[in-house]
């Protein structure tokens, strides 16, 4: 069968290029979008009910589920469904297609508080072409200094040293139009392959992990979208150094094999809906189940006002699933479990114009923050900002 691919190359955005669906002789180019969100779905079928609170602690890298980003943490990392642009780097790679041109921002956080341990962000988006963007993000936590304890010293020998916790990711999300009349309606999917690093003066593990995720946006405005992804798929990380030896009284060293231990992997599905009032006013609800490998899943919902995308507030709430007896006595095994707030404010801060007066191109930034409540301590504070072109 000859193909019948409709592509029409523009240059403005969000035409994008132009993949037209609405013929029955492109069942070919369906087939193969809806297949791969078939095999995602299919991939993540395993996780829909895994969660289990015995496996809680078999697992490492739990760096992975810290989110640097204020305007998701402010969804309590739930938006699944809505994510974009940078913030799609820990969330979803498929929001990572929906941005004009360019995206840098720098986010920092005060991780459970007490607790002494922060953490940041450096992530930019850059769209390639009129259907592709890449994004590349990096995130270190800085738990500070910790005293060196010894079998003959435990109380502290003096000395302190300084965990590194680093991982680097590489990400690309492709965008198809499913109706040239309505280019708002869309399916993106994005990949991510990211690189873990955990290491002490003498003894380091590594390993490389892969996020996927599919977004589907429909309506005259965009306004019912759906998202699902898969994280943190990836390889078994082992520490390994001379940090792992022993030496016993006969000056004898010996080696010791450290465990090998997996990724925090987990599943999100989530859907939204915006609706708007006077142009200017939309309300947004946001719905989220999370499957998680090695703890207890998590359902909640959400809620955003939107002042013409100057002004943003919004809120969320996380529920820990449990049953029988941990339910009776309101056991919670995350910490993350209960409410979350997060505002935005985003201004013009240039504008380009061609000779004809006509504006081509708007330089905003953003200055986002989020407070998320966890059990125990006091809660996570992040504060993010971002400029957008």
């Amino acid at each position: 069968m000859k193909p019948c691919i409709k592509i029409k190359s523009i240059n403005n955005f969000p035409e994008k290029s132009q993949f037209d669906f609405s013929g029955k002789s492109n069942l070919e180019d369906m087939k193969l979008i809806f297949t791969f969100i078939l095999t995602v779905l299919m991939c993540s079928s395993s996780f829909l009910f895994a969660g289990n609170p015995d496996r809680q602690g078999e697992a490492g890298a739990y760096e992975l589920l810290m989110n640097p980003w204020a305007r998701s943490a402010g969804w309590h990392t739930m938006s699944t469904s809505l994510v974009s642009g940078v913030n799609a780097l820990r969330i979803n790679p498929a929001g990572l297609g929906n941005i004009n041109s360019l995206e840098v921002a720098l986010g920092s956080a005060r991780y459970l508080i007490p607790s002494g341990v922060s953490f940041s962000g450096l992530g930019l988006a850059k769209r390639l072409s009129s259907h592709g963007v890449m994004g590349i993000s990096l995130m270190s936590v800085n738990t500070g200094e910790i005293r060196r304890t010894t079998t003959e010293s435990p109380e502290g020998t003096g000395a302190t040293y300084k965990p590194t916790l680093l991982n680097i990711g590489v990400s690309y999300a492709h965008d198809f139009i499913t109706d040239k009349d309505a280019p708002e309606n869309r399916i993106r999917v994005g990949v991510l392959v990211r690189t873990v690093t955990e290491a002490i003066s003498d003894a380091s593990a590594t390993g490389v992990g892969l996020d996927a995720g599919v977004q589907y946006v429909s309506g005259d405005r965009g306004e019912f979208k759906f998202g699902v992804s898969l994280r943190n798929l990836g390889s078994k990380m082992k520490f390994s150094g001379s940090g792992l030896g022993l030496v016993n009284a006969g000056e004898i060293r010996k080696d010791v094999q450290a465990a090998s231990f997996d990724m925090p992997s987990l599943l999100n599905i989530g859907a939204s809906y915006d609706f708007y009032f006077a142009d200017l006013h939309r309300i947004t609800l946001l719905g989220n189940f999370t499957a998680n490998s090695y703890s207890r899943d998590e359902i909640g919902g959400g809620l955003e006002y939107s002042f013409n995308d100057r002004f943003m507030l919004r809120g969320a709430y996380k529920y820990d699933n449990r049953f029988g007896v941990d339910a009776i006595k309101g056991k919670v095994n995350n910490a993350y479990t209960g409410l979350s707030f997060g505002a935005t404010f985003q201004f013009d801060v240039l504008k380009n114009e061609d000779d004809e007066g006509n504006v081509t191109s708007i330089t905003k930034m953003a200055v986002d923050y989020a407070y998320r409540t966890s059990n125990p301590f006091s809660g996570t504070h992040n504060l993010t900002l971002s400029v957008k072109i």
